[in-house]
């Protein structure tokens, strides 16, 4: 067995919350949630609202129950993102992983652009990527969070809310662990391998953030040919 094993390495999984669907709209985040977590140990957990700056729309209060009053004291992203990423520690150490993590991810990294924050060069785990890969649709008919939830019987259900949708995460992390386990795939170098495979399962099925809303296909299609 060569590379790290997968269960000596710290993993970081952040779930978002947002005010829309992406940062390029001027979209903001309103509340992240991290779970860091080592041979299936917990190690600590982050959670903040963070104050858009704007009006969180009416249609993403009713999905999360996020309301302006809620964020309206909360810190500012310039505060918040150096706190979670000091959460997460060094990039040698620590595996972000989120579920759709391009969503994420380019929240995160544009956030601290417009902060004039250097982002760490973490190496980045997809659990919707590594479900299409492990999962057969005689299992699941898709790779969304809810439905992962559902097949694995995670303790923590998914909520729309940024700790409870990376505590489910972080379950279904480790279940998948055991599947490509059983594939002979232990450490993290090889999981990054399997990651990197061409699916055959269509993409655009799976596409799902954290809100129903008409941008939500073609965003995924842009993140899918950045990723």
């Amino acid at each position: 067995m060569s590379g790290k094993s997968l269960a000596e390495t710290t993993f970081v999984i952040v779930d978002l919350e947002t005010t829309g669907g992406s940062p390029k709209n001027g979209c903001a985040i309103t509340e992240i949630g991290a779970v860091k977590t080592r041979g299936g140990l917990l190690l600590g957990e982050f959670k903040s609202f963070v104050n858009p700056l704007a009006a969180i729309p009416s249609y993403i209060t009713a999905l999360t129950g996020i309301t302006n009053e809620m964020v309206a004291t909360a810190p500012i992203i310039d505060d918040a993102l150096p706190e979670f990423l000091a959460f997460c520690g060094s990039a040698s150490e620590t595996v972000l992983v989120a579920h759709n993590a391009p969503f994420d991810l380019g929240f995160l990294k544009a956030a601290a652009v417009e902060i004039d924050l250097p982002w760490p060069d973490f190496r980045v785990l997809d659990t919707a990527r590594l479900a299409r890969i492990v999962l057969g649709r005689d299992e699941v008919p898709n790779c969304k969070l809810g439905t992962l939830a559902l097949f694995f019987n995670t303790e923590v259900k998914p909520t729309h809310r940024a700790l409870d949708d990376a505590q489910t995460t972080t379950e279904i992390l480790y279940r998948l662990f055991e599947r490509f386990g059983a594939m002979g795939v232990t450490t993290l170098e090889e999981l990054s391998d399997q990651s990197s495979r061409r699916i055959k399962r269509p993409r655009y099925q799976e596409a799902q953030v954290h809100w129903q809303v008409k941008e939500e296909y073609s965003q995924y299609q842009e993140w899918e040919g950045e990723a």
